[in-house]
């Protein structure tokens, strides 16, 4: 009967650590992530939850100015670039809104607005001297040098990761 017993308690750890496994390869939760290259390994990620938007802010590294780029995520899980805000005319910058977007000028910036251009991704590599990218979410800053080596390639993606894939990669908002 003992026997009987360890064999049961076995079979029911056996089957726990086994459904613990499975679950934890599920993908489940919608992230923002930076993904080393075309490889698919997740280096840091932003769990997205209610609020599919964010910017990336970098120096211009010829005119040393700041410019922000403003996305929301679709339903389809796409990147749509929606506002670029910029403060010169230079080498590298749009000198006008294209068909449909909305050309302003305010306080000594420039603003192309109501963008709609769609990205399954796009791809970043992170400025070793001067670019500081930094990733705005929720009305704070998350500068890139500090998560990811300057000079990096990575490709921002909108995924479904799984517990395995959070355990491994860090979330930016959550330290």
């Amino acid at each position: 009967m003992g026997k009987m017993i360890k064999s049961k308690s076995f079979q029911s750890l056996f089957l726990s650590l086994l459904l613990i496994i499975c679950l934890s390869t599920i993908p489940y939760k919608k992230a923002l992530t930076f993904q080393l290259e075309n490889t698919g390994k997740v280096l840091v990620y932003i769990p997205l939850g209610e609020n599919p938007e964010f910017k990336i802010k970098y120096t211009h590294s010829i005119h040393l100015s700041d410019v922000v780029e403003s996305y929301k995520i679709t339903t389809k899980d796409e990147i749509k670039q929606v506002e670029l805000e910029f403060s010169d005319f230079s080498i590298g910058m749009p000198e006008n809104a294209s068909d449909g977007e909305i050309f302003e000028q305010k306080n000594g910036k420039y603003y192309i607005k109501n963008m709609n251009r769609l990205f399954p991704y796009f791809d970043l590599r992170t400025g070793k001297v001067r670019a500081n990218h930094t990733v705005m979410f929720n009305n704070k800053n998350y500068p890139l040098n500090e998560y990811i080596e300057p000079g990096t390639w990575v490709r921002i993606k909108v995924t479904k990761m799984n517990l395995y894939q959070q355990w491994k990669g860090v979330n930016i908002i959550g330290g």
